[in-house]
């Protein structure tokens, strides 16, 4: 052996030293995952087995006008701030210089599904290319068509056509994964091809801000650019997500989408060619603790609540209202918007569900025909100032004009329209541009209701606001009289 470098059998006797460790902490009674035992002495089977199904995709797309007349070549200084030609055309020509049509060239990765040739990749691989190549482990070259795109999971589905049959993936289950597991990355990066790089499962369910469905399995596998599309594979060689995201200058973190959640888009992409998502018809927010506490939700009850019902739409013809909780579809517990987005879109349209609601403290049941889901129409909008009490606030009525000139939606309610600096109001947290919508419970609608609820309170007593804000939807803000 090489000084400091065990061989085979010192790691497994070591490994097999740590495991009695380890039983040996937990003491008797305590179940050890099977997984504690199933640490890889290598990951070569696994990557000759299923690096025949992994493909690297090359595509060309045409950028009209899209440089000056010699920026198809590459820039050896990196970027366009080190070019020394950069001064000389902007002095010369501005931006408006000579620029002519060119053909950006890029790769990525993607997986074959069955022997029919479909395989999956990133949206973002193939999205608007002119041309699509694929080129197999073994060498083969085919010419690739788009079958469908999903830009909303950032998913595609393409498609070969071959003599022989194709090798293919095992798709696994996602929802079984735990933190901790090992996974195995397959891909293009920076296209060096079928590069395998492995690593754990660092996270599930994370959120990067890429869109409404934002469900991500996190690992520390190497993912760089090329390796979007390729697959993300458990010790069983099953598919369980589609590399697809990185964080700038975030070295050893990548994103992968589970691949139960791929599977109905790609199953919809290969059927339909496009996805189709439902829609309920509502705009909603996660539940704060003091709102769970003013609706007098049980902790740990979970819930989201209905800020908006879309007049018209599924929610409105079921009966679903403004501050409803919805807690449940179909008998499964939602606890945050984006479940219940991700629920409701995977409904199919024209499918009956149950929606479980909290509504003044009773259980409602609401059956809802979901529609097609269309993009929310939710605008921000901060009222003019236009009248200040004992707690530093200026209220407003909101008027058929008011509510036209700021394209305001609320029917009930009234405008703060000024906050003291210094006041009750503003060292509580309201703000001008609130809408007061109830006042200790008690229903808001004009600035009688608000003062004669404001002065109801005795002084030392507690106030609690519940509002709606831009943006942000309703909140309760407690100060005291």
């Amino acid at each position: 052996m090489i000084r400091g470098i065990p061989t085979p059998a010192q790691g497994r006797l070591k490994a097999g030293a740590l495991l009695l460790a380890i039983l040996f902490l937990a003491g008797p009674g305590v179940e050890i995952p099977a997984a504690a035992y199933a640490t890889p002495e290598n990951f070569t089977h696994l990557a000759e087995t299923i690096s025949p199904a992994v493909v690297n995709i090359r595509t060309v797309k045409t950028l009209k006008g899209g440089g000056r007349v010699f920026r198809h070549f590459d820039n050896p200084f990196g970027n366009d701030n080190a070019d020394p030609f950069k001064e000389f055309f902007d002095r010369f020509f501005g931006d408006d210089g000579p620029r002519r049509d060119f053909k950006q060239r890029s790769l990525g990765s993607g997986f074959i599904i069955d022997k029919e040739g479909y395989i999956v990749t990133n949206n973002h691989v193939i999205e608007d290319a002119d041309e699509i190549q694929v080129k197999l482990n073994d060498g083969d070259e085919f010419d690739a068509e788009i079958i469908g795109r999903d830009p909303s999971t950032d998913l595609a589905l393409i498609k070969v056509e071959a003599d022989d049959d194709l090798p293919v993936v095992r798709m696994g289950d996602s929802d079984r994964l735990k933190v901790g597991q090992w996974v195995l990355a397959i891909g293009s990066p920076f296209g060096l091809e079928h590069t395998v790089t492995a690593g754990i499962v660092s996270a599930k369910g994370r959120t990067i801000g890429s869109g409404p469905y934002d469900d991500f399995i996190q690992t520390d596998a190497s993912i760089n650019p090329g390796n979007s599309g390729g697959p993300l594979l458990n010790m069983a060689g099953e598919v369980v997500g589609i590399n697809t995201a990185i964080i700038a200058s975030g070295q050893g973190i990548g994103f992968a989408v589970p691949v139960n959640m791929a599977r109905n888009v790609i199953d919809q992409l290969k059927r339909r060619g496009e996805v189709t998502r439902g829609w309920l018809g509502v705009a909603i927010q996660d539940l704060s603790p003091e709102l769970a506490d003013y609706y007098g939700l049980d902790e740990g009850q979970g819930g989201v609540l209905v800020t908006e019902v879309f007049k018209g739409d599924p929610a409105d013809k079921a009966g679903i209202q403004a501050r409803d909780v919805i807690t449940l579809v179909d008998g499964r517990k939602v606890e945050t918007t984006r479940e219940l987005t991700r629920l409701i879109a995977g409904i199919g349209v024209g499918d009956r569900t149950k929606i479980h609601v909290i509504r003044d403290g009773r259980k409602k049941t609401f059956t809802v025909e979901i529609a097609k889901r269309e993009e929310a129409r939710i605008t921000a909008h901060r009222p003019r100032p236009e009248k200040e009490d004992r707690l530093g606030i200026r209220v407003g009525e909101i008027t058929p004009e008011t509510a036209r000139s700021f394209n305001m939606r609320e029917d009930d309610g009234v405008v703060v329209t000024d906050v003291a600096s210094g006041g009750k109001g503003a060292e509580a947290g309201l703000r001008a541009g609130d809408v007061i919508k109830e006042i200790n419970h008690k229903p808001i609608r004009s600035v009688n209701d608000y003062t004669e609820a404001v002065d109801a309170v005795d002084a030392g007593e507690e106030i609690q606001f519940f509002i709606r804000r831009a943006d942000m939807g309703f909140l309760v803000i407690k100060l005291t009289q």
